[in-house]
Formats: C-alpha cells, structure tokens, sequence
C-alpha cells in the first residue's frame, strides 16, 4: 500500500450495489486512490454504495470531503451512499462534523 495507509477491497452484489471495505488511514494522500475507485465505480453505472469503515483508523478532511462529495453525488441520481460498521474513530469524527446522522 504506499497507499500502505490504506487498503481497499470492493464488493460488487447482484442487486447493484457496491461495497468497498476500508482497512487504515484515509489521509490526504491516500483518500486520493478511495476516490479513484468511487469514481471509476460511478463510470462503471453504480449509483448504491455502502462503505464499511470497521477499520478505518484515522479519517481526514480530505475523506470526509470524498465521502460527502459521493454521498451527493449518489443521491443526486437516486442511488445511496451509506458508511456501515464505523470505527469508534470515524462515529467520532462523523459526530464532530455532524454528518453522522447523514452518512451512518
């Protein structure tokens, strides 16, 4: 991972939706490869996200931007975009910036 901050796994399911499974650090340099792959997954045709954070040990502003910017961007189309099993670390910041009621 130089992304060695962040590992992530996809999951595409029968029913549309994709699932990524977050392991790490999502910094400023690594949510750069989270978003790529939300991106390339929109590109792809899914409009139905859900993001499991159990692991997820650190989450900057720059992934809260990224998970806001697809949360929209999401429900814009009518599709979802919903972050499951978050680390206490991500309710926390969730909690601070008050998107947790949004996104969890």
């Amino acid at each position: 991972m130089s992304d060695k901050e962040l590992s992530i796994v996809e999951d595409k399911t029968n029913s549309g939706i994709i699932k990524f499974f977050l392991k790490g650090r999502i910094t400023s340099v690594s949510a750069n490869s989270f978003q790529y792959k939300l991106e390339e997954a929109n590109k792809n045709g899914y409009i139905r996200f859900v993001i499991n954070m159990q692991d997820v040990e650190f989450l900057s502003s720059v992934g809260i931007r990224i998970l806001l910017m697809f949360y929209k961007k999401a429900n814009s189309c009518g599709g979802s975009f919903n972050v499951e099993n978050p680390s206490e670390n991500v309710i926390n910041v969730l909690g601070l910036t008050s998107l947790d009621k949004m996104l969890l």
